[in-house]
């Protein structure tokens, strides 16, 4: 790249806050070098060469200043598709971004996966970006508690493949545009980063609009720094974000504000948008000409290149060698990138899941040595945890309610919450707030903080009190968490649990405490799903779900916590069961039944029911365990065997879990059967709160042996 010329002095001025001449030529350097990525690829886009483009244009002086001031590979970074100028900064080539905008395969970002403009390298820890606006919040924040708890506890953070000490001075620095601090998620993040003074940076780069929405539809007043100015903690800048210096000015104190661990910092930056929002967009739609001619009056790359001639830290003459040479330089990255392969068709499947960890494998089944009473599903899995916490000083647990008493001066005097189900009670005395601690009520809070702190080498168990009350969290767990292995072609991952209380029959449940609804995430790529239906499982399940590589959902049917027929032994410390592996109940060869959570105990009663009443159909019962991986296998050898299948599920008839066992069945069996596959499930309706609805919207044992006798005598 180009230098500065002969003539520059060697020392700082004052006017120059505190930079050298060779660091205020590199911070230009990296601008201009920014907005020539740009030009480049909205060239290679109407060449076809590229696929996409969205522009940093306007944002390069306050993100450049920002990566100058920020330590990369020490601090962390959540960037959104405008910093292309803040990943220049800290490291990222711009080959590399050139990789990602024509899919290349060995693009460090995402292999391919990506769209241009959605920054990821782990060495420099620039987190994998997504495109929903605001996601990246929560995590941001999840990553600042993450390195303050691995600070108290004594435990190094890494990713996969860079492993780092706490030194406890890192920084987190989340970016977004001026819409995005619309998005419920901006101020759960505030709230939570404010109430646990936690070391990160949001920084908003305000460029007056989102796509064609102006500023002030989204931000009520105009001005997202005015707005909150009341959180407790948060140290507040305003700054005009096309200055540099100005920019470096404020992020310096901002920072220093974070490292001294003051609490958190929000940095609104005033930038313009020169470009389109995308080459999808034509902003001469919405803005008038007399806008645009204002906002290229402020143009960082034209006034900075100004001001380093009027100080006399440059000349014309050096100004153009420097853009020639950058201009070729960038001339000769895209044709070596554009060469380059895509990812063949043979790796779709690459990242999906852990290549390191196969939680369905040999090493995840031991053998149970039972030791004390019987005892409930809540129990064990308590015990479980209590176990798994003892072994892995990284697992934190946290969620509405799980703490015993969140103001530790009263745990000796009252008897301790423990969730509402009791599954966490006293974990929180025997490891410390540190590591078991409530969170708001905000269940997206919940998930994308866990997102977060697993980035960082933490292992989060976290509890979404109601499966029913998941859905804000659902845009988290689809979007974020299950993609971001493949997303990132395996450069960063989230191994988080979701624990949460599932299903009905509850008496007085109604719609809101007895939802269903597992297909959704069966239904996502990227996760394990988990529905035991007594103690034992339970407790093997959980074990392996938390040793487990990947992100799992951990659904506990509420209406087995504490009944009697379901009881286990402790089965000991050491005790899992592969995911993937279902257990045959009940042998058997005139038909078989299908079904996992609560209908496990309901068909066993239907048999006996069709047993007392002589009518003599041997019955194989198979309680799936796992939902997602699936066993087909043990599906499929049992079909073989009996012909006839029932598949008999809680959820709604219409679109639900069994439909897709079903049509599996049929598309792989159909030489086997004797007779159409027959589903039992709820009604297509909701979950009423009379009694007398209830038992008419769910699966009752009457309508299972009903079914068997049907199917047996078709």
């Amino acid at each position: 790249m180009a230098t500065p010329t002969e003539h520059v002095p060697s020392v700082s001025k004052p006017e120059w806050h505190g930079l050298r001449p060779e660091e205020l030529i590199e911070l230009y350097r990296v601008m201009y070098t920014s907005r020539r990525i740009d030009d480049r690829e909205i060239l290679m886009k109407r060449q076809n060469k590229i696929f996409f483009q969205i522009s940093s244009a306007g944002h390069e002086a306050v993100t450049a200043a920002a990566g100058m001031v920020l330590k990369s590979g020490h601090d962390w970074f959540f960037t959104y598709y405008r910093d292309r100028a803040l990943c220049l900064m800290l490291g990222m080539s711009p080959y590399e971004m050139f990789l990602q905008a024509v899919g290349a395969a060995d693009d460090p970002s995402g292999g391919g996966r990506q769209m241009a403009g959605h920054f990821g390298h782990p060495a420099h820890n620039i987190v994998t970006s997504s495109s929903p606006t605001g996601t990246q919040f929560l995590q941001a924040v999840g990553c600042a508690e993450g390195l303050v708890r691995s600070r108290r506890l004594g435990l190094p953070h890494r990713t996969d493949e860079f492993r780092v000490e706490a030194d406890g001075d890192e920084v987190v620095l989340v970016c977004t545009g001026d819409g995005t601090t619309s998005q419920g998620e901006f101020w759960e993040a505030l709230n939570s980063a404010s109430n646990l003074e936690l070391p990160v940076i949001f920084l908003v780069e305000d460029n007056g609009y989102a796509i064609s929405v102006p500023v002030e539809v989204n931000t009520p007043g105009g001005s997202i720094s005015k707005l909150v100015t009341g959180f407790p903690g948060l140290y507040t800048q305003e700054v005009d974000g096309t200055d540099p210096l100005a920019s470096y000015d404020v992020m310096q104190l901002a920072t220093e504000y974070c490292r001294e661990r003051k609490g958190p910092a929000l940095v609104h930056a005033h930038v313009t948008r020169p470009y389109s929002h995308s080459m999808s967009d034509d902003e001469r739609l919405y803005k008038p000409e007399s806008e645009r001619e204002a906002e290229a009056e402020r143009d960082p790359i034209t006034t900075f290149a100004a001001y380093l001639i009027d100080q006399g830290l440059a000349n014309d003459e050096s100004i153009e060698k420097m853009k020639t040479e950058i201009d070729e330089q960038l001339a000769e990255a895209a044709d070596r990138a554009a060469e380059r392969p895509q990812p063949g068709a043979d790796t779709v499947y690459h990242h999906v899941y852990s290549p390191d960890v196969d939680p369905t494998s040999d090493a995840f089944d031991t053998e149970p040595v039972p030791e004390g009473d019987p005892t409930t599903v809540v129990d064990l899995l308590n015990a479980c945890l209590r176990d798994e916490m003892t072994r892995d000083p990284r697992i934190v647990v946290f969620g509405e309610d799980v703490a015993d008493a969140t103001r530790e001066q009263h745990l000796d005097g009252v008897k301790g919450k423990g969730g509402v189900f009791k599954v966490t009670a006293n974990l929180q005395r025997q490891f410390g707030s540190a590591r078991v601690f409530n969170s708001p009520l905000a269940e997206a809070n919940i998930v994308g903080r866990a997102i977060g702190m697993a980035i960082l080498g933490l292992k989060p168990v976290v509890e979404v009190q109601f499966f029913d009350y998941i859905w804000p969290a659902f845009h988290q767990l689809r979007n974020e968490m299950t993609t971001m292995r493949w997303r990132s072609n395996g450069a960063f991952k989230c191994p988080v649990v979701i624990r949460t209380t599932y299903g009905g029959y509850l008496t007085g449940g109604a719609i809101y405490h007895s939802q269903t609804g597992a297909s959704l995430f069966t239904h996502t790529p990227g996760m394990h799903v988990v529905c035991p239906s007594n103690a034992q499982d339970s407790n093997g399940l959980l074990r392996t779900a938390i040793r487990c590589d990947d992100p799992v959902l951990f659904l506990e049917h509420k209406h087995l916590y504490r009944q009697t027929y379901n009881k286990g032994s402790y089965p000991g410390p050491e005790y899992m069961i592969p995911l993937g592996k279902a257990n045959i109940v009940r042998p058997g060869s005139d038909l078989t039944i299908v079904t996992y959570g609560a209908l496990v105990e309901r068909t066993r009663k239907a048999i006996k029911l069709l047993e007392k009443h002589e009518i003599p159909v041997d019955v194989e019962l198979i309680d799936l365990r796992t939902l997602s991986p699936l066993d087909m296998d043990t599906i499929r050898e049992s079909v073989k065997k009996t012909n006839r299948v029932i598949v008999a599920y809680e959820d709604a008839k219409s679109w639900g879990y069994g439909a897709e066992i079903s049509a599996r069945i049929a598309d792989e069996l159909f030489e086997w059967l004797d007779a159409p596959v027959r589903r039992i499930t709820s009604t297509d309706t909701f979950v009423g709160y009379a009694p007398s609805l209830e038992a008419a919207i769910l699966p009752q044992v009457d309508d299972i042996a009903e079914a068997i006798a049907e199917l047996a005598e078709y």
